[in-house]
Parts: structure tokens; C-alpha cells; sequence
């Protein structure tokens, strides 16, 4: 049972399933499932629920529609952001997991066009799946826009390299997936058995796992070293306690 407040969702679609995962589907395809103020509220909402449902201990994110995943922001339609420059809001506080203090593993399932503010999505997804129609690229530039917030968390997927061309480039040019490949037809299937998978592990593991990752990227070597330390004496008893009480799932390994 969630504490979160119901809300009636018109931009996305949220479901569970009872090998714990649960499912958030960006649902504007007539748009590209690009995001307005009432998706990113809907977002934020669903990422609430999803962190404080015990029976959730995974997620997959993927966009409805065959075209795209996300176009990013919907520029047709206002945020509504305050005169004030500096009181500005980023989209991407509504949008992330990580900012949610969500640390469930999140797959991401990337068909289509994935541009500019949907790389929030992917970047602060733990595992990026694709479609071989999957194409990548940040219109920004091109446009006349700064691009900053986007590359800055591509680059910890990718490379500072290619995150650059990527942010230089605007529309001139489109990257292929560089992650796990599937046809179009497999790519929720893969992406759910992917989730089930993380979600038969402790949740104190997988929970402290994804937390540890994330946060040292913020901190030098030695001292994420030191936090990931506290974090493994944390979560270890937990984990093994559920393990003694449950048993470890080994399915036969995937070959890919």
C-alpha cells in the first residue's frame, strides 16, 4: 500500500505485475511522447509510487507508439516557468529517478527517435535496451540552445567523446544503439525479463547497489570508496537475511 496522494494520469500509463516489476509507458505518441508540465508532474508521481511500494523491486520505462521513445521537451506547449530566470525549474528534477531518491533498477526501452530531454530518461536509467530502429541525437545546437544538462549525464554513459559529438552535431547526425540490440517486436518482452531478473534479488542489494553506483559519481575515488563501504555494511545482513529466508534464483544465463 503507497502513501502517495491517487493521481489521475492522462500523459502516462503505470502498472505493476506480480514478479515486481513495475511498468511506466510515456504515453503521448501523437507527440513523440515528448514531455509538457503534466507529464513530468505524472512522472514524478508514478516515481513515488514506485519507491514506496515494498512489492515493487524493478521498473522498466519505455515510450508508447512506434516512432519514438521521447522527443524531449514538448517546446509547443509552455512549461510554465516564473519570470525570474534564476527560480527557473528543470524538468529533469521531475523526471529522474535519482532525484526522486528512487534506487530500484530502472531499464530503460529506447525504440525509434530519442532526442534532447529524453536523454534524462536514459541517462539516469540503470539499463538501456533498444530496438535496432533506435537512433540518438540533441537538437539543441542546431536550434540556437545551450546543450548542457543532457551531455553532461550522457558522457557518464558513453564517453566524453561521444557525448560531445553527440551534443555538437544538433540534427546533422543520428547514432545507432550502442547497448543490447533487439528487434522491435522483442523490446518490451527483454526489457520486463530484465526487470524480473533484478527484482527476484534482495531488494536491500539491489537497492544499495544502484544508491552506491550513482552517488560516487558526485565524490572523489577515495571517499566513494569510503561511502560505498558503509553501504555494503548496511545492506549485506539485510540481503543475506532475505537470501537465507528465500533462496538465490539462478536461472540458466543468457548469452548475448
Amino acid at each position: 500500500m503507497t502513501n502517495t496522494a491517487p493521481m489521475a494520469y492522462e500523459t502516462i500509463l503505470y502498472d505493476t505485475s506480480e514478479d515486481g516489476v513495475a511498468t511506466l509507458t510515456l504515453n503521448r505518441p501523437d507527440v513523440l511522447n515528448a514531455f509538457d508540465r503534466r507529464m513530468c508532474e505524472e512522472v514524478r508521481h508514478a516515481w513515488g509510487r514506485v519507491k514506496e511500494d515494498a512489492t515493487v523491486r524493478a521498473v522498466v520505462l519505455r515510450g508508447a507508439g512506434d516512432r519514438a521513445f521521447c522527443a524531449g521537451l514538448d517546446t509547443k506547449t509552455p512549461f510554465g516557468q516564473p519570470e525570474d530566470v534564476w527560480n527557473h525549474l528543470d524538468p529533469g528534477e521531475f523526471l529522474s529517478p535519482k532525484w526522486q531518491q528512487v534506487w530500484k533498477p530502472v531499464v530503460c526501452a529506447v525504440q525509434g527517435i530519442c532526442t534532447a530531454g529524453a536523454f534524462y530518461f536514459v541517462n539516469e536509467a540503470d539499463v538501456v535496451i533498444c530496438s535496432e530502429d533506435a537512433t540518438f541525437f540533441d537538437s539543441h545546437v542546431t536550434y540556437g540552445f545551450v546543450s548542457a544538462l543532457e551531455p553532461i549525464g550522457l558522457m557518464r554513459k558513453v564517453g566524453l567523446g561521444e557525448a560531445l559529438r553527440i551534443a555538437l552535431s544538433g540534427n546533422d547526425e543520428r547514432v545507432s544503439a550502442a547497448t543490447e540490440v533487439v528487434p522491435r517486436v522483442d523490446l518490451w518482452p527483454r526489457a520486463h525479463e530484465i526487470a524480473a531478473g533484478f527484482a527476484r534479488k534482495p531488494g536491500a542489494a539491489t537497492e544499495g547497489t544502484v544508491r552506491a553506483i550513482w552517488e560516487s559519481l558526485d565524490r572523489p575515488y577515495r571517499a566513494a570508496m569510503q561511502q560505498g563501504l558503509i553501504y555494503t555494511r548496511l545492506g549485506n545482513p539485510i540481503g543475506a537475511v532475505e537470501v537465507a529466508e528465500k533462496g538465490v534464483d539462478r536461472p540458466e544465463p543468457r548469452l548475448r
